[in-house]
Order: C-alpha cells, then structure tokens, then sequence
C-alpha cells in the first residue's frame, strides 16, 4: 500500500528576478522601505543589524549546495547612512542531496518477482504473480530482506517451501533484463519480513542506519519499484513525518508495531523497499500506505532496528521464535459430528494442511489423519485441540491418538510441541 507526492517544483523561472540575477532579502529598516521575499527555497537567510542599518543576504542563484565568500566592503551607493556588508554566494554544484543517495543505495535496491499458480474453478489452473522491492543486506551472503507479503502467496502456509510450480526470482538494479532465483532463509508474518538469498556476484550491501535517532523533519528517500520492475529503482524524496506511529499493528499478544510515517511517495511495487536518511543509510522498509478517501502522502516503513533483530534471528534458526507452542496443522472447520456420521469417521480434528518440518510433520502425521484424544482427552473439534496445546510449552510431549483414513487404523503418536512459527 502506497500515496502520491503532487507537490510542484519551483524553479528560477516562476520569478522576475532583476537582470543582474540577484535576490536580495531585507526587513523594513530605518532607511525605509525594503526588499521583499521573493522565493521559497532559501539557502541562507543573514539579517543582522549593523550600527543604523542592516545586512543584506545577495545571492547568484538559488541552490541549496552553495559555496559562502564574504565582501565586506561598504555599499553605499543607495543610502549612505547605511553599513551594509553584502554576502555573496557563488553556485559550485547543481546536485541535489538526494543524487548522491540514490547513487549510493540504488544498487543495492532490488525487484521482487513471486509467481504461483491459481486453481479457478471456471477457468482451471492458470499463472498469477506479485511484484514488490527488496534490499541486499548482505552481499557475501546474498542475504535480500523484503516484505513477508510479497512473497508469501509463493510458499507453503507458514513455511519456507515453494508451491508446485511457484518461484521468486531477484532482479538487480544493474541488470534489469536478468533474474536470480531466490530461495527464502526464513519470514516472519507478524512483522511482515522475510529474508531471501541469492547466488550472484559483485553484489553491494546497503549501508543500514539507526532507526532510534531519526527526527521528525529529517529528509527521508524512498527507493524502489512502483508498479513493479517496469519503474526499477525509482527514487521519491519527502521527509520523517512521525515517528513510533500506531496504525493498529498488533501481535496475538496485543504487542504494537510502531511504524516510521513519511510523505516520500510510496506506491504499489514499493513494498520491500528502501527509506534512507541524508546519510545514505537505509533507516526503514517501506510497506504500507494510506489510501483512503481524503487523505494523501502517509506512507509507513518498518524501522530498521527492529529489521535487523529479525534478520538476525532468521539467519540463525530460520524462523522467529515467540515462545508459543505450535503444533503445525490446519484443522476444517468443516468436519463436524454430523460430517463423521455421515462419512462414518471418527468425531475428531480433521487434518487438511501440515506445515513442513513443523512437529506434525515430524511425528508423522499426515493431511486427512484424524485426531480423536490428546493427552487422553477426547478431541470433538480443532478448538478443543487448540486449547490443549495452549497449555503446552515449547519442547513438552503431547500424546495424540490419531485415525488413519488411509489404513483405516488407529495410532498412538507422540509429538514433541514445537516454538510457533509466524
């Protein structure tokens, strides 16, 4: 989710400056009347009193990368109860801050394809896709971090697996018409990260700041690709807007994630992407933006902190640990007592989906198993087998006893409750 910056450029030409091209700034002194501000881009603004009178500000052009000398000899020539002392500012470079970033972090701004396949009931199976930004991290490694949803409709229900016939690919920067295949190190649904990896050379990592220091006002730059690889490594300047910015956020413990706002525009395509400092240092991954009727220029990024401790924690165990026991099944909702009478099943927690390596899988439990007893408990549905493992730990032995459809048999499993995966 992404906005629009619609602010308009002001240039030299929407002004009647004099012929010598310079501008001069002033307030209403004793002499009498003054010079008006005539622009809004202002490099320095100099307005000191000097005995009876003031200083003037003159200026050769507006830029904000100007170089200062000084002439302090008197001006008299208008009014000689005057002392002034004209300053002058000789224009040396016509960059704006905002190149030297983008040449700095571009680079290391990638495209995000994730493709996967659609099974339609009127049209059969067919390709789909999503497209978002990423950023290397880790250029030995290969290490791209990006948002968890960019990929996530690629993989298996809370895992790392690809799906039959799904891929994600990573473009560079530096070659738009060439893509890597990317295999995922880990994600976390909760924050919306994920971290891929990808064999190339020659990669260069992005430079990451510290999200804790950022101030509202600061000059924020967005890099990334809106509306996909066909707009790769488009650059939008704006500033911090907010700071720590609850937007409702919340984790199934009720933990809020704080978010950076910022007016740098942000579209669809920019998810995954760069929000950099003055310094070229990424201080956040944009993911968010307000749509709603009436409101225009908020969009969010993660802090880079909190970026970095998940990061972290993917590469070292693939997953982020919550310290929730997780079973790793889907149960129906669907399979009721009137289900298994009519099917002439056990009542129990039908199951449809097994995450891979989860402790399900692990324990050898399969899709379309029935889970009639945990713990000696009789099983009726899947909220009673949730409740039974909500009283579990990470590494406690939950004993189930278990109806193989598929054998017509039943069996008694142990399964070690693993640490939940999101």
């Amino acid at each position: 989710m992404d906005y629009f910056d619609m602010n308009r450029r002001v240039t030299s030409s929407d002004f009647d400056f004099p012929d010598d091209r310079n501008v001069y700034y002033t307030k209403r002194g004793r002499s009498g009347r003054g010079v008006g501000i005539i622009t809004v881009i202002i490099v320095a603004l100099i307005c000191s009193m000097v005995g009876s009178g003031v200083t003037y500000l003159a200026m050769s052009s507006v830029n904000p990368t100007a170089e200062k000398t000084v002439d302090t000899t008197p001006a008299l020539s208008q009014n000689p109860n005057l002392n002034q002392v004209v300053t002058k500012y000789e224009i040396v470079s016509t960059d704006s801050p905002v190149v030297a970033i983008a040449d700095k972090v571009s680079p290391s701004v990638v495209g995000i394809v994730a493709t996967y396949s659609i099974n339609d009931f009127f049209f059969g199976s067919r390709q789909s896709g999503s497209e978002g930004s990423g950023i290397i991290i880790d250029a030995e490694n290969g290490y791209v971090v990006t948002n968890n949803h960019v990929i996530e409709k690629s993989l298996s229900t809370r895992s790392n697996q690809l799906l039959p016939g799904a891929q994600i690919e990573v473009i560079l920067s530096r070659e738009p018409d060439k893509r890597y295949p990317a295999t995922v190190v880990g994600r976390d649904s909760e924050t919306d990260i994920a971290l891929l990896k990808i064999e190339a050379k020659n990669l260069v990592a992005a430079e990451l700041g510290d999200s804790d220091d950022l101030k509202v006002g600061e000059l924020a730059v967005a890099i990334g690709n809106p509306g996909g690889s066909k707009f790769l490594s488009s650059v939008t300047a704006g500033i911090i807007s907010g700071l720590d910015r609850d937007i409702g956020w919340t984790s199934e413990e009720g933990n809020v994630y704080t978010l950076i706002q910022t007016d740098a525009a942000i579209n669809p395509g920019n998810s995954g992407g760069a929000l950099v400092n003055s310094k070229g240092q990424v201080i956040g991954v944009n993911t968010v933006k307000i749509t709603a009727s009436g409101y225009e220029g908020l969009g969010f990024a993660i802090p880079i902190n909190r970026v970095k401790e998940i990061t972290d924690s993917l590469i070292k165990d693939g997953y982020v640990s919550r310290n929730r026991p997780w079973l790793g099944v889907s149960i129906s909702s669907q399979y009721t007592e009137a289900a298994a009478k009519q099917f002439k099943l056990p009542i129990g927690a039908y199951i449809v989906e097994i995450v891979a390596d989860s402790p399900a899988a692990r324990a050898g439990l399969k899709v379309n198993d029935i889970i009639t007893k945990a713990d000696g408990k009789e099983i009726k549905s899947g909220d009673d087998l949730i409740e039974i493992i909500n009283q579990k730990s990470p590494g406690d032995t939950m004993k189930l006893e278990v109806y193989r459809t598929e054998t017509k048999e039943t069996l008694n499993i142990d399964v070690i409750i693993g640490d939940e995966r999101t």
